[in-house]
C-alpha cells in the first residue's frame, strides 16, 4: 500500500464530520434561493430578480474573500477559520430571517457570502490538505460524496420549513443549524498537522500514474499553468451554474418536452454528479488528475451532442453527461492544484484560482439566460464550445508536462560534455 493509499488513523472520522459541515453549508446558502426567493420578495415587496441579485452579491464577495480565507487556514488551519464561518453563516442567516427593507436583505446575504468565501468547499479542501498533505486526494472525494446530496437534502428541508414556519422561520433555523451542529462538527476537528508534508519530487508523474508533487520547476514557473488551471474552473463553473438555473427550461426549448419530463431529466443531474465522484474514487483515483480532469470536461459537449442526435432519449444522456463531469470536476478543482502545484500554500492558491470561477458563477444565471433569450435551445452550443476550449487547455497542459517529463529524463541520463568516457 503507498502512501497515498494508505488512510490515517481519525481520517474517515474527519471526513464525516467535514461533509457533514458541507451538507449544512450548501443547503443553508448556494441552494437557499430557489425556493426562499418567492416568499421574501412577496412579503416585502421587491422584485424577485433583487433577491437573485443579492445573491450574486455574495458570490462576487466569497470569490474575493475565498484568497484571504484560505491564507488564514494554511497559518491557522481549518479548524479555527471553519468554526468562525458558521458565526458568520448564523449572523448572516439571523439577519435575512429579521430583515424588513430591501438593503437589509442585501446586507445580510453580504455576510453569508463571507461565509461562503470562507465555508464552502475550498475551505474544506485547504483544511484536508493542511491535515492530511500526503493522502488528501481521497478524503477530498469522500468530502464530494456526502455534500453532493446537499440539495436533495436541503431543498425539502426548506420546503417543509416555509410550509411550517415560514420563509423567516426557515433562516432562522438554518442560522440555529450553525450553531448547534455545524460548529460543533467543525470543533471536533484535529488542532494541528495529522501527516507531515512530502519533499518536491525530481520529476512529474506521469499522466496516468499516481498523484504526486510536480518538480520544483513546474512550481515556481507555474504562473501559466495557474492561468490555464483558474480558466478551465470558470468555465466548468459558468456551466455548471447555468445549468443549475436554467436546465428544465433549456430542455423544454431543445427537446419540447413537458414541463413534468423536463424537470424529471434535471432531477438527474445531482445522482449523476454522485456516480461520476464514486467513479473517480473507485476507477481514476489512481490515475493522475489531470486525465480524470480531460475526461470530466469532455462531458458537457458529449452531452450536448446526445441531445442534439439522441431524440426523447437525447435528454437523459445530457443529463447523466453533464452530471458525472460535473461530479468529476468538483474533485478535481481540489485534487489537480495539490498535484500540479504541491502542498504548501495550498490554500491561499486554491482561493485565487477559483476566484474567477466564483465570478463566473455569480453573472452565469444571467449571461446564460440572456442567450436563450437570443438563442433558445441552440445556447447549448456556447457552453458546448466552452467545454472543449477547457478540454483544449487542459490538453495543452498534459503536453507540456509530458515535454518537460521528457526534458528531466534526458537531463538525468544524459553526462555533461566533458565527463570521462
Amino acid at each position: 500500500m503507498t502512501a497515498q493509499e494508505a488512510r490515517p488513523a481519525g481520517q474517515l472520522g474527519v471526513v464525516l464530520r467535514l461533509g457533514t459541515a458541507q451538507t449544512l453549508a450548501w443547503a443553508s446558502s448556494y441552494y437557499l434561493p430557489a425556493l426562499l426567493a418567492a416568499p421574501l420578495a412577496a412579503e416585502l415587496g421587491m422584485p424577485v430578480t433583487q433577491v437573485f441579485g443579492a445573491f450574486t452579491l455574495a458570490l462576487v464577495i466569497s470569490a474575493l474573500i475565498g484568497p484571504r480565507a484560505g491564507r488564514a487556514i494554511d497559518r491557522h488551519g481549518g479548524r479555527a477559520v471553519l468554526r468562525v464561518t458558521n458565526g458568520l453563516f448564523a449572523i448572516g442567516l439571523g439577519a435575512l430571517g429579521l430583515a424588513q427593507t430591501e438593503w437589509q436583505v442585501w446586507a445580510a446575504w453580504a455576510v453569508i457570502g463571507l461565509a461562503m468565501g470562507s465555508g464552502l468547499y475550498d475551505a474544506a479542501f485547504a483544511a484536508l490538505v493542511r491535515l492530511y498533505p500526503v493522502s488528501a486526494r481521497n478524503a477530498i472525494t469522500g468530502i464530494t460524496l456526502i455534500a453532493g446530496f446537499a440539495s436533495t437534502v436541503g431543498w425539502p428541508l426548506t420546503q417543509w420549513g416555509i410550509g411550517t414556519l415560514g420563509w423567516r422561520g426557515t433562516c432562522l433555523g438554518w442560522a440555529t443549524l450553525h450553531l448547534v451542529i455545524g460548529l460543533p462538527l467543525h470543533s471536533l476537528l484535529p488542532r494541528g498537522r495529522v501527516e507531515t508534508a512530502p519533499p518536491l519530487q525530481a520529476a512529474a508523474p506521469s499522466d496516468a500514474g499516481p498523484s504526486a508533487p510536480l518538480s520544483a520547476s513546474h512550481a515556481t514557473a507555474g504562473n501559466g499553468v495557474a492561468v490555464v488551471l483558474a480558466a478551465v474552473f470558470a468555465i466548468a463553473w459558468f456551466t455548471s451554474t447555468a445549468m443549475a438555473a436554467h436546465l428544465p427550461l433549456l430542455l423544454l426549448q431543445a427537446q419540447g418536452l413537458s414541463a413534468s419530463a423536463a424537470l424529471g431529466v434535471a432531477m438527474l443531474v445531482g445522482p449523476a454528479q454522485v456516480a461520476g465522484r464514486l467513479l473517480e474514487f473507485g476507477f481514476l483515483r489512481r490515475a493522475h488528475p489531470l486525465l480524470s480532469s480531460r475526461f470530466a470536461t469532455a462531458g458537457h459537449p458529449i452531452g450536448v451532442a446526445l441531445l442534439a442526435l439522441g431524440g426523447p432519449l437525447g435528454g437523459w444522456l445530457f443529463a447523466v453527461m453533464h452530471g458525472m463531469g460535473n461530479g468529476i470536476l468538483t474533485i478535481a478543482k481540489g485534487t489537480l492544484p495539490l498535484v500540479v502545484f504541491g502542498a504548501a500554500g495550498y490554500g491561499e492558491r486554491q482561493g485565487w484560482l477559483m476566484a474567477p470561477a466564483r465570478v463566473s458563477q455569480a453573472f452565469a444565471p444571467v449571461l446564460f439566460g440572456l442567450a436563450m433569450a437570443h438563442w433558445g435551445g441552440h445556447a447549448l452550443w456556447l457552453t458546448a464550445g466552452l467545454g472543449l476550449l477547457a478540454l483544449a487547455l487542459l490538453q495543452g497542459l498534459a503536453l507540456r508536462m509530458a515535454h518537460d517529463r521528457r526534458a528531466a529524463s534526458v537531463a538525468v541520463t544524459t553526462p555533461p560534455p566533458d565527463a570521462p568516457v
